[in-house]
């Protein structure tokens, strides 16, 4: 009699955890809401097989996951048979030990990526199997490429359902979500004002216009389809709107650029500023080592008790000190000495250049120039000859050239703003035969014919 009343408890019990476990989804949400009602919950109950096969492959730690991936990636690379024995997969999977693979061909088979054939007596890969190879594959392979916008694998996936005209909306909201986190991410660091945030941003920027660029042909495709609905055109749109924002940040990067390079700080004479110091101590992997030998010995402190402070002060106090009489007067002036500065102001070295960049203006005698020529000559005609210290300076001040706001100013900065010069830079460089500068960057400048000759 207790055996069958506790057979009875144990069914009971497992009815009970059947019961449980059907109502686990429920759980998680509030009362008199029932889960099959959100319509996201139906999307992904109806891909529940995917869903599995994702968890069969991704569950437990990441050595677990490493080899059941190995496992399958191995045999579904080899397609010069369909079906595999046992002793092929043992032959092909020989650095694994029998218990290991053993277990993962077992979790395979139950989660319906691997199945056996039982007439012929070998293991297939599943079409379900391929498609969750070949989706890793494609984040994988833009993880190598080193993709630091993070666009490639959600354009690629946008792309390849326009291909079989599969594409929708939430591909597109995806893809829409990354250009605003990235139009935001840029706005950020320009808001920043610092330089090195805004060349690595401005760098991440260029590599998203490019896949922008891209995108831009397919964004085309699926708003001419007659076939795509109005969310999808609703979103495709959104996008197109997105990346217009995106593209419009270049002036935005320049503003900031020319912002901090009228605002920095030059080492004296040396044609070094601050940038390129935080560059140099950025580039030392210890820096902590570049402190050896700099300091002797650390400070060591001294303290008076106060027995010690009250001696000294008897002693102030009882000492005789004779009267001494100060000055009648005030002391008689002397001459300032002569100092004689062996430096050159850098005023005359920006009138010097000033009259250089003037005589360009005006169509005047400059080097490598001729009027019957192209109104453009190469930086280094302007820049050089002179010292690294000059060099430095002068390009130091080319961004200043047709700055409005520099312009409306008064001085010889606001003079150099005004001149008809466009100064065009580019990311190259050319090699020169100077002794003091070894290469500089590919640019021009060039002469604005619309607005004349420079007024004398």
């Amino acid at each position: 009699m207790m055996e069958i009343t506790a057979g009875a408890a144990s069914a009971a019990e497992i009815l009970t955890i059947g019961q449980v476990d059907a109502d686990s989804l429920q759980a998680h949400f509030h009362a008199g809401i029932a889960a099959d009602e959100i319509e996201q919950v139906f999307h992904l109950k109806r891909a529940q097989p995917t869903l599995q096969a994702f968890t069969a492959l991704f569950h437990g730690g990441f050595d677990g996951v490493l080899i059941r991936l190995l496992v399958l990636r191995e045999l579904a690379s080899d397609t010069a048979s369909a079906g595999f024995s046992r002793a092929d997969i043992n032959q092909k999977l020989a650095y694994l030990i029998p218990e290991s693979l053993e277990t993962v061909l077992g979790r395979l088979r139950s989660h319906g990526l691997l199945a056996w054939d039982a007439s012929a007596a070998v293991y297939r890969i599943t079409p379900m199997a391929r498609n969750v190879l070949s989706s890793l594959d494609t984040m994988l392979s833009m993880g190598q490429a080193d993709d630091e916008a993070e666009m490639g694998f959600l354009l690629s996936q946008v792309a390849g359902a326009q291909a079989v005209g599969g594409v929708t909306v939430e591909q597109l909201k995806h893809l829409l979500g990354r250009l605003v986190d990235l139009t935001e991410e840029f706005r950020d660091a320009i808001a920043s004002g610092s330089e090195f945030r805004l060349r690595t941003s401005q760098a991440k920027w260029h590599m998203a216009c490019d896949w922008v660029e891209k995108g831009s042909e397919i964004l085309r495709a699926i708003t001419s389809d007659e076939r795509a609905d109005a969310a999808t055109h609703k979103a495709a749109q959104a996008i197109g709107r997105a990346q217009s924002a995106l593209l419009n940040m270049q002036g935005m990067f320049s503003r900031a650029l020319n912002q901090i390079e009228r605002q920095r700080v030059h080492l004296g004479q040396s044609g070094l500023s601050t940038t390129d110091i935080k560059r140099w101590l950025l580039a030392h992997d210890d820096l902590p080592s570049l402190a050896e030998g700099a300091i002797d010995r650390p400070v060591v402190p001294l303290f008076g008790t106060p027995a010690e402070m009250i001696d000294v002060a008897e002693t102030e106090l009882l000492t005789e000190r004779s009267a001494t009489v100060g000055p009648a007067g005030l002391p008689e002036g002397q001459d300032a000495p002569l100092t004689i500065n062996d430096a050159p102001a850098i005023q005359v070295e920006l009138d010097d250049w000033l009259a250089r960049l003037s005589d360009f203006a005006n169509l005047g005698n400059f080097p490598s120039f001729s009027e019957e020529g192209p109104k453009t000559i190469p930086i280094q005609d302007s820049l050089l000859p002179a010292s690294f210290a000059v060099a430095s300076y002068r390009a130091s001040m080319l961004p200043l050239l047709g700055d409005a706001a520099e312009a409306s100013l008064q001085g010889a900065t606001a003079q150099l703003a005004r001149l008809p010069v466009t100064f065009n830079p580019t990311d190259e460089m050319v090699q020169l035969d100077d002794p003091h500068v070894a290469a500089i960057s590919i640019a021009t400048l060039s002469l604005d014919l619309e607005s004349g000759p420079l007024d004398e």
